[in-house]
């Protein structure tokens, strides 16, 4: 593995590079990213895929990549615009590209602004509001678990996060009036360390789950795009906007093993199923 550092007007982005470039079979490197998590995410998915140049990031204000531009949201038409320029550093030409969460919603804002950087897009549960029937009283839930984060701190935010990412089916009035969960029943902390600043719990990445797709475009590009959902994930927020995405689409969602976590090993006490994940995607990425 090389680390790199594209030092831009705006950040300093660090990726790394797992193996040769240019590749030795001639195969695009695969580029897998993610948001709010950085590069660390994808280490099971690096060992279970040795025989491939695998390249992964740091999102501007995330891990090593750092911010100079004063700003401290999240935006996935800014984030695509730095995906591009570490895809033009590579210069090996489109990549393949598996996209979770976050990362999935930047990918689609990328294919859809620079759509000869990308062969194949795996674009998995991105968390997009606006394909939902439910859409208006999601946005409730997530300024309810943001603002129980604000008054209270992390354990507090968490635990409102889980009790609305874990809900199935749409979300109602009944979840809605539902107070807000105890912490220590999901093994979290009570205390308030104070900060305010987490990507995941704040509004600074509200503008992930804001993002309005262009779906005329997405069906017009030459990239091929493939929706993928979680087998545990399809009655629940993620999965279900995947769901709604790719029918948007004129697709089926492709279905993987696990959760919205899925290829994650246990390390961030989230593990999925690595190994049979990239067998779903290396299956996906062959067919495809």
């Amino acid at each position: 593995m090389t680390q790199h550092t594209l030092e831009l007007p705006e950040v300093d982005l660090v990726y790394d590079v797992h193996g040769p470039l240019p590749t030795v079979d001639g195969r695009p490197p695969l580029l897998m990213i993610g948001q709010p998590m950085d590069a660390s995410g994808f280490r099971a998915q690096v060992k279970l895929f040795e025989d491939r140049t695998v390249v992964t990031y740091d999102p501007r204000g995330l891990g090593r990549s750092k911010r100079k531009d004063g700003g401290v949201t999240n935006d996935p038409e800014t984030q695509a615009e730095d995906i591009h320029a570490i895809i033009e550093a590579l210069g090996v030409g489109p990549v393949q590209m598996f996209a979770s969460s976050g990362g999935a919603v930047s990918a689609l804002a990328l294919v859809t602004a620079y759509p000869e950087d990308v062969s194949i897009l795996v674009a998995h549960e991105p968390p997009i509001d606006c394909v939902l029937p439910d859409a208006q009283a999601v946005r409730r839930a997530r300024a309810a678990y943001t603002r129980e984060y604000q008054d209270k701190g992390w354990g507090a935010g968490m635990a409102a996060f889980i009790a609305m990412t874990s809900w199935e089916g749409e979300i109602t009035e009944e979840h809605l009036a539902q107070p807000a969960p105890d912490p220590t029943v999901f093994g979290l902390p009570t205390e308030d360390d104070g900060t305010r600043d987490d990507p995941l719990l704040s509004d600074r990445s509200w503008a992930v789950p804001h993002y309005e797709p262009d779906l005329e475009t997405l069906k017009a590009v030459p990239t091929r795009i493939i929706v993928a959902v979680g087998e545990e994930s399809v009655k629940v927020y993620t999965g279900r906007a995947a769901i709604a995405l790719a029918d948007q689409l004129g697709q089926q969602a492709t279905v993987f093993p696990s959760h919205h976590g899925g290829f994650m090993g246990g390390e961030f006490g989230y593990a999925g199923q690595p190994e049979a994940f990239a067998a779903r995607l290396r299956e996906v990425l062959q067919i495809n």
